[in-house]
């Protein structure tokens, strides 16, 4: 298992919100499983999913157009609220995942489906980078041998050199419009502006030593906005997901991990879950009897006490919950809950968003019309209720309140909102 850092509090949300600082604001971002192929994409899609969605396959292009499916985000607080309430309705959050097929070396100048691929990539808005780390005769393997920092290697240039090629192209564009802007001839060679060139430079400079954009923190909001029309598939966040043997899985490490750890450290850093697609399946496959999925872990525990391995940093649990967690906390996604006898919801918005604009993401109405929000936040609701499906006991100890337009909403709010919106008269 790759070592753990001590991290300070609001570290791992300022990590997030740089990776995400590229992307498009919306509340329907997409993750994108890629990697070679046959290094278990389409499984974990299917598992994600909690169902075979992806045709999982035993050839390297068996998905040819993505597969796009919706994994629901484990949550404790809308559990909760669906306890308590116990309403005929109930809507999680989800999060979506493209299953991209598998990139091969030299994608980038259209082998293989390289290049609808590498369109496909561009298409989501952060990567799951799946990265085989076992042996089988059963699964081949493109390149006939298992060697994780060649693949690595492989699937990290092509989108580099994806990169390059899209940079070539930008001088010009930004000439041309300078040109159209100053109303120049087109033979003339305007310079640039200082915050394109640098933001040019860095870029160039990123992927030409196979470095996702999306790591570099040394870029000025100027630059950011420059670079968010380049079109670059590294300036996506990325989540290294390592899919290992069950065996390594339960004694939690193998001869790859810590040659990966570096690997990545060397490539900018980013976040690492080691995995088992092997283990998975085998629980997941048990989803219908919770007793034996119960009996399944148990005797995974057994083995891995047979291995002399103790402690909480060994027990055994699915990483499934961890992985879409971790996709939704890269694109800097959370949730607020609407919760009533009717419907237990929980409403996709990014962090940071505002009260009015949290409010038009239920209907377009509720923003335009804006009033206020009433807020309970979740654990005072949780220690206060007293078992009622009611603000009364929250609203009696004062923990309800009342927000404006400037409120930046917070992960786990309980939310009603208070809008007026009269319908234009038909004439």
């Amino acid at each position: 298992m790759p070592p753990k850092n001590k991290k300070k509090d609001g570290d791992d949300d300022a990590k997030f919100m740089r990776a995400a600082r590229f992307g498009r604001v919306k509340n329907d971002l997409k993750m994108g499983f890629v990697g070679l192929p046959n290094v278990g994409k389409s499984t974990l899609t299917n598992l994600l999913a909690g169902a075979n969605h992806a045709e999982a396959a035993n050839y390297p292009f068996c998905t040819i157009d993505p597969n796009v499916v919706q994994a629901i985000v484990p949550d404790q607080k809308f559990k909760y609220l669906v306890d308590t309430w116990k309403p005929p309705s109930v809507y999680p959050a989800v999060l979506k995942i493209v299953d991209i097929a598998g990139l091969i070396r030299g994608a980038s100048e259209g082998a293989g489906l390289g290049n609808a691929f590498l369109s496909h990539i561009a298409a989501v808005d952060g990567i799951f980078h799946v990265v085989r780390a076992f042996d089988s005769d059963e699964v081949i393997h493109v390149d006939d041998s298992v060697d994780p920092i060649r693949d690595l290697e492989t699937i990290q240039s092509e989108l580099c050199l994806k990169d390059k090629e899209a940079l070539s192209k930008v001088i010009e564009k930004e000439k041309d419009r300078i040109r159209k802007e100053k109303g120049i001839s087109r033979s003339a060679d305007p310079p640039l502006g200082e915050a394109f060139q640098s933001a040019y430079d860095k870029c160039l400079k990123l992927v030409e030593s196979n470095t996702p954009v999306q790591t570099h923190e040394d870029f000025s909001m100027a630059e950011v906005d420059i670079i968010r029309d380049f079109g670059l598939i590294t300036t996506k966040p990325q989540i290294y997901v390592i899919n290992m043997s069950k065996k390594s899985f339960l004694r939690k490490g193998n001869v790859w991990l810590p040659k990966i750890q570096n690997w990545v450290n060397e490539h900018g850093g980013g976040q690492i879950i080691p995995m088992s697609c092997e283990f998975e399946l085998e629980y997941f496959n048990l989803a219908d009897d919770k007793a034996a999925q119960k009996a399944y872990i148990d005797e995974c525990e057994e083995e891995v006490k047979a291995m002399g391995l103790t402690g909480p940093g060994f027990a055994v649990k699915s990483v499934v919950p961890r992985l879409i967690r971790a996709g939704r906390a890269s694109l800097c996604l959370q949730s607020f809950y609407t919760a009533g006898p009717k419907e237990v919801r929980a409403w996709t918005i990014m962090k940071g968003t505002l009260a009015p604009q949290a409010a038009g993401v239920i209907h377009s109405d509720f923003e335009r019309g804006f009033i206020k929000a009433e807020v309970a936040n979740f654990d005072d609701f949780k220690a206060l209720h007293e078992g009622q499906a009611s603000m009364a006991k929250v609203k009696e100890a004062g923990k309800y309140r009342q927000e404006g337009k400037t409120y930046v909403m917070q992960e786990g709010d309980i939310v009603v909102f208070m809008h007026n919106t009269t319908t234009a008269k038909k004439k």
